[in-house]
């Protein structure tokens, strides 16, 4: 089952800015607040994903249609401002 949950977390950073933002905040919290949550890997796959390019996660999301991506409402870190557009 653990290659469909790397398949699982792979969509959820193209589609969770949030959990993206986290990823590249701290890799091994973010997976650890996965699979606390049922999302089952293997250390090697814990390993793996941990030293992934977290760039391509990004790149991945641009490509994405934005209606298929979790909406974040809290993009600005405490004490920063949203970057405008």
């Amino acid at each position: 089952m653990t290659q469909k949950s790397v398949e699982i977390l792979i969509g959820k950073l193209a589609s969770d800015e949030e959990l993206r933002h986290g990823f590249r905040r701290d890799r091994r919290a973010a997976i650890a607040k996965l699979q606390s949550q049922g999302l089952e890997l293997t250390t090697l796959e814990v390993e793996s994903l941990v030293a992934a390019d977290a760039d391509a996660f990004d790149r991945l999301a641009d490509a994405l249609d934005p209606r298929l991506q979790k909406a974040w409402l809290h993009p600005a870190e405490p004490g920063q401002k949203a970057e405008e557009s």
